[in-house]
């Protein structure tokens, strides 16, 4: 009699593995794009349609500069403290090398509250692999010299501590959990002034086509308000507030 395992993992495995393999029938660029041209109060009513009322990142990680809007497949990283340094500059070469064309950086940092992830020659190097932005659960530094690159930074917090010797990256391009949410590489980031979202891969091309229908039936609710008509009479006609 063939023994049985204690504990079927299976689920959690196809679970965890899912995300990056469905393709657009867009291309990425032209999907980017068209995220960009929304709003994430509008991508965030759609997700709450299906039932995906937990993708917000949180609160606390807002733009560099109120203008910066990014979206893009996440490129995935995942880091803590670490006092090591035997390494470490190969390591994030590696990882800088692995970054494709039109992603957004999301960063798990284990809830770091000390080093700058990010900062002027990251932004630099990223630039160069094609990246969108950073979405970052830590902090930047070189502030001054990160914005005039015209790159969207996503980040809690700024400091000078760099990350040698007290933060280190651990892997990248795997699932990451910031706040509440689960990223898989190749999900949506979208990111502008009101904080960053993450829309699953499965589902990022519909969810763009009805979000893309709700900010132009925008147009049409705020002309009814903008007409005088009542609060009720413009949710007798499906508008809502």
């Amino acid at each position: 009699m063939t023994a049985q395992p204690l504990m079927d993992l299976s689920k959690l495995k196809a679970a965890r593995a899912a995300g990056a393999q469905v393709t657009f029938p867009v291309p990425e660029k032209e999907l980017c794009e068209r995220y960009e041209a929304l709003f994430t109060a509008a991508v965030n009513d759609v997700l709450r349609e299906h039932n995906l009322t937990r993708q917000t990142l949180p609160h606390t990680i807002l733009p560099l500069r109120d203008t910066m809007k990014v979206a893009g497949p996440a490129f995935t990283i995942k880091g803590a403290k670490n006092l090591g340094l035997k390494d470490e500059m190969k390591e994030r070469a590696e990882m800088l090398e692995s970054i494709p064309p039109q992603s957004v950086i999301a960063w798990d940092t284990s809830g770091d509250d000390e080093s700058a992830q990010w900062g002027e020659v990251m932004t630099m190097a990223a630039k160069r692999r094609g990246c969108r932005g950073a979405v970052i659960d830590g902090g930047v530094r070189d502030t001054d010299r990160v914005l005039p690159q015209n790159f969207p930074v996503f980040v809690k917090y700024r400091s000078s501590n760099g990350m040698l010797g007290r933060f280190r990256i651990s892997g990248w391009q795997e699932p990451v959990r910031i706040g509440e949410v689960d990223i898989f590489p190749g999900d949506i980031v979208f990111a502008d002034i009101d904080g960053a979202i993450v829309v699953p891969r499965a589902i990022a091309y519909e969810v763009l086509l009805r979000a893309e229908e709700i900010a132009a039936s925008e147009g049409e609710l705020k002309k009814w308000v903008e007409e005088g008509l009542s609060t009720t009479e413009i949710v007798e006609r499906g508008g809502y507030f």
